[in-house]
C-alpha cells in the first residue's frame, strides 16, 4: 500500500474540523450516571488456562443498561501476596472478542494485572466473544456490521453502549483485590485504541485511578474525514449506508459527533502514547493525528490540561502498525511512568 494520506510534516499539525456538540458533556454525564446506577456486580471466577505462570479469572460485570459484559483477568502466578499490581485494561479490535482464556496474557507476563474486556455483539472475527448486545436498536435498518447500528439517534447508537462498557471495565478492574485501583492503564489496537481514547476522555474528572492511555492505530477518530477517504475496513460501512440513504448524511454525522474520539480526546488528562501507520488504509494516519493533536487540549466544558503525550509513526506499515516493536515501546513508556 503506498502512502495515500497527508505527508508527515502536515500530519503533525493536522487538526480535524470536528467540533464538540454544545451538550456533549451533559450527554455523557447523563449517560454515565444512568449506567452507574446499576450495581457493578463484578465477579471473578478462577479458570484453568493450562498455564503455570499465569492465573486467569472469568470476569463478569454490569455494562450499559446493566447487561452482563464478559472479560478475562490475568495475574502473574508468582505475585507477592498482599501487593496490589498496576492493571492494564485491554480493549479489542473490531469484530474480535476476548478470545480463549490463555490466548493473550502478555501484560501479565510483564508483571501487570491484565483485564481484557469482551466487546458486546462482536467476537465473530479474529477472536471469539461471549457478550451479547441485547439492545432493541440491534434490529434497526443498518448496513451489515456495527458502524451504523442505531445511528438514527445518539441514545441508540451502538458505540454509546460500548463506551459505557469500556468505562465500567475500569471500575471492574479496580474492584479486584490484587489490583491497585490508583494505577490503571488503558490499552488497545484499532477499535481497542478508539476505546482507549474514549475512556481516557470519559474517566477524566469522573473516575480516579487511570494513569496512562496507549491508543495503538486508533479507530473511531475524525469521522467526517475517515468516511470520505478510507478505502478499507469498517469506516466504509457508513459510506455505503449513506450511498443508499442519501438524505441522512447530516443527521448521521450529528449522531457520530457525540462518539468521535477527537471530541473525547480533548477531555483526557493522563499521559498518552499513540501510534500511527502511514500506509494504514483502515485507520488513516490523518484521523489518528487528529485525535493525537486534540488530546488533552480541552473544550468549553473542560479546561485544557496540556497532557503529556507522544506518538510513534511507522512509515512503511499498514494497519498492523508497530506490532511487537510498539509493544516494547509501550513497556518502556510504562516503566518510565511507573518508576
Amino acid at each position: 500500500m503506498p502512502l495515500f494520506d497527508l505527508p508527515l510534516s502536515q500530519l503533525r499539525s493536522y487538526t480535524s474540523e470536528v467540533t464538540p456538540p454544545g451538550d456533549l458533556k451533559a450527554f455523557w454525564d447523563a449517560t454515565l450516571d444512568e449506567a452507574r446506577a446499576f450495581p457493578l456486580d463484578a465477579t471473578f471466577e478462577p479458570v484453568d488456562n493450562y498455564l503455570t505462570v499465569i492465573d486467569t479469572f472469568d470476569v463478569t460485570f454490569s455494562g450499559f443498561g446493566g447487561a452482563p459484559v464478559k472479560g478475562w483477568l490475568h495475574l502473574p502466578a508468582n505475585r507477592e501476596a498482599g501487593v496490589r499490581l498496576p492493571v492494564v485494561v485491554n480493549y479489542i479490535g473490531y469484530s474480535g472478542g476476548r478470545g480463549l482464556a490463555n490466548q493473550d496474557t502478555r501484560w501479565a507476563q510483564a508483571g501487570y494485572a491484565h483485564l481484557i474486556m469482551d466487546t458486546r455483539g462482536q467476537g465473530y472475527g479474529g477472536t471469539l466473544g461471549d457478550t451479547a448486545d441485547p439492545h432493541p436498536s440491534a434490529g434497526d435498518v443498518a448496513h451489515a456490521g456495527l458502524m451504523t447500528r442505531g445511528i438514527a439517534s445518539r441514545e441508540d447508537y451502538y458505540y454509546r453502549r460500548v463506551y459505557v462498557d469500556a468505562f465500567r471495565a475500569v471500575e471492574a478492574a479496580q474492584a479486584h483485590p490484587a489490583v491497585d485501583p490508583a494505577k490503571v492503564v488503558l490499552a488497545g489496537v484499532s477499535q481497542g485504541g478508539g476505546l482507549v481514547v474514549a475512556t481516557a476522555g470519559l474517566t477524566a474528572g469522573r473516575l480516579d485511578g487511570v494513569i496512562a492511555a496507549l491508543p495503538d492505530v486508533p479507530f473511531l477518530q475524525d469521522f467526517p474525514r475517515a468516511i470520505d477517504i478510507t478505502p478499507r475496513g469498517p469506516y466504509p460501512e457508513i459510506a455505503q449506508f449513506l450511498a443508499r440513504h442519501r438524505d441522512r448524511y447530516d443527521a448521521a454525522l450529528g449522531v457520530l459527533n457525540y462518539f468521535d474520539g477527537v471530541n473525547l480526546a480533548r477531555w483526557a488528562t493522563v499521559p498518552a502514547l499513540y501510534s500511527a501507520a502511514q500506509m494504514d488504509d483502515i485507520c488513516p494516519p490523518s484521523t489518528v493525528f487528529a485525535s493525537y493533536n486534540a488530546y488533552g487540549t480541552g473544550t468549553d466544558a473542560s479546561s485544557a490540561t496540556g497532557a503529556v503525550k507522544d506518538i510513534e509513526v511507522y512509515r512503511f506499515n499498514n494497519h498492523e502498525g508497530g506490532q511487537e516493536h510498539h509493544w516494547v515501546r509501550q513497556l518502556q513508556f510504562l516503566r518510565k511512568l511507573l518508576g
